[in-house]
């Protein structure tokens, strides 16, 4: 927050009435001479007593399709010849020197269809609003600014603050940075869907288009222009006529088409101009349309590209897609994180579903309990609310795996220090090359390997399921969880334990 700003205009506050409003006849729009001159050499006086020759532009707009002011449009929207590069020069954060400053000032002044603000971060900022109101702030008292300001014929009112100082419509929404996380999944999603669609935009409601394939994503993230905001779609559709087909019978929307060389060419139309864009889509070879209403059509997630030290300083606002908020919430997790959440569905392929916190995490077979069972049902229930440890965050694939297990004590070194001992218990499964049997008390129990070399007879002749066995624990291999029983050891063991005639 500035210490000192100024509303500069050209109305005089004698003319306004008991609840502030101008009633004087100076109209609303630029005189295109004496008054706006007056008024961009009132900001020069401002730069020259703060001291600063260079302002930085802070979240452009153009108004390209809908055109609001009482000005009537002008070509490159008062902006033509003033950026190296185009329009595309237009960005956030753009740096330009005051002469530059002034006339994006005055085109602001004009309402030609450009604004933005023109700062220097806690030193000054420059604001233009409607029907020519002019807001000033700097870090210093200007006297002498100020002194020039009345000279021209203006008149500056002290405020506490601007109106059109920045704040953001969700305080709580934490836009995604266009980070390694984001590439990484940006390389993911191309690689699954074979090509993308990614929008650029540099300035509300100025953007590029840019078909991604794995061949080109570094190539085009190269190009893309400094704090741009980028939103990626679903690839075009390749059946023009399905696209076309796909508009609404009213509305706003966005046309982007793919032509024979593959120049990629968008427009903003309403339904009264649907009819005539739809003629330039005959040779284009892919096509697709996206609404320019908040909340319909969202893309599949959107970032913002920080600033070469890594640091985001870009203050786009925008709704935040599905894959957004889970974004978000993933940066919270981390491995090793216990977490609680409720089982939602269990997969006909034994994944099991866990809401945590609004993101769906999974569990795989092997994570649902150190002892054996014949499905995970046995083991959890839909709406069963349970405690579970954070294996990873895959921020590519935007994937939690989680395990129900590492939360409970591991039952196997127990089983370990049993080796030596004779039990005895039900074949649960015969083999090849020996049987299984169960060496505990429990319908969960853990169940050893006699190979058929540890067998006294062959198991498919005299064992069947069910019968019960008597053998011994030989090893328990605690990296492959696996037991090994000895039914000859066993039955040696009880004739040594028989006394002697």
């Amino acid at each position: 927050m500035l210490s000192y700003v100024y509303r500069v205009t050209k109305y005089d506050p004698a003319d306004r009435d008991e609840h502030g409003h101008y009633t004087g006849a100076e109209p609303a729009i630029s005189d295109h001479g004496p008054v706006e001159a007056a008024y961009l050499q009132a900001v020069a006086a401002f730069a020259e007593a703060i001291g600063v020759d260079q302002l930085a532009i802070r979240e452009p707009e153009i108004s390209g399709f809908a055109h609001f002011g009482l000005e009537p449009p002008v070509d490159g929207y008062g902006l033509a010849g003033l950026f190296p590069h185009g329009l595309a020069g237009f960005h956030d954060g753009a740096v330009v020197p005051i002469a530059v400053g002034l006339e994006i000032v005055r085109a602001m002044l004009r309402d030609n269809g450009a604004w933005c603000r023109l700062e220097v971060e806690g030193v000054c900022a420059v604001h233009v609003g409607w029907d020519q109101y002019l807001y000033v702030g700097s870090s210093r008292p200007c006297e002498a600014a100020l002194a020039r300001t009345r000279s021209l014929g203006l008149f500056p009112e002290r405020l506490d603050a601007s109106p059109y100082d920045f704040a953001p419509d969700d305080p709580q929404h934490v836009q995604r940075p266009a980070d390694a996380d984001f590439w990484a999944r940006l390389h993911w999603t191309v690689s699954a869907h074979r090509a993308t669609f990614l929008e650029e935009t540099y300035a509300a409601n100025a953007s590029r288009w840019h078909r991604l394939t794995r061949d080109n994503i570094e190539a085009v993230r190269c190009r893309l222009i400094p704090r741009a905001q980028l939103a990626v779609w679903p690839d075009l559709l390749t059946d023009v006529d399905t696209a076309v087909a796909s508009l609404p019978d009213e509305g706003l929307m966005e046309i982007i088409w793919e032509d024979e060389d593959g120049q990629i060419t968008s427009t903003v139309v309403d339904e009264t101009q649907f009819e005539a864009v739809t003629s330039q889509l005959a040779r284009a070879r892919a096509a697709g349309a996206v609404s320019m209403y908040a909340g319909e059509h969202l893309p599949l997630f959107t970032a913002v590209l920080p600033d070469s030290d890594g640091v985001l300083r870009a203050r786009w606002q925008t709704e935040p897609t599905p894959s957004d908020r889970d974004w978000a919430f993933l940066k919270t997790l981390r491995r090793g994180q216990v977490v609680t959440g409720t089982v939602t569905s269990i997969a006909s392929f034994g994944v099991t579903f866990v809401d945590i916190g609004g993101f769906t995490a999974m569990i795989n077979i092997p994570e649902l309990s150190w002892r054996p069972f014949n499905h995970p049902s046995d083991i959890v229930s839909v709406g069963q609310e349970i405690t579970a440890e954070v294996l990873d965050v895959d921020m590519a694939r935007e994937r939690v795996p989680l395990s129900l297990r590492a939360v409970q004590e591991d039952p196997w070194p127990q089983v370990a220090q049993r080796i030596g001992q004779v039990v005895t218990g039900p074949v649960t499964k015969i083999v090849p090359f020996g049987v299984f049997v169960r060496i505990e008390d429990r319908e969960d129990g853990f169940e050893g390997l006699v190979h058929t070399s540890e067998l006294d007879e062959s198991p498919e002749d005299v064992i069947e399921v069910g019968d019960a066995l008597t053998t011994r624990i030989i090893d328990v291999d605690l990296a492959r969880r696996r037991i090994a029983l000895s039914h000859v050891q066993a039955l040696a063991a009880s004739t040594e334990d028989q006394p002697h005639a």
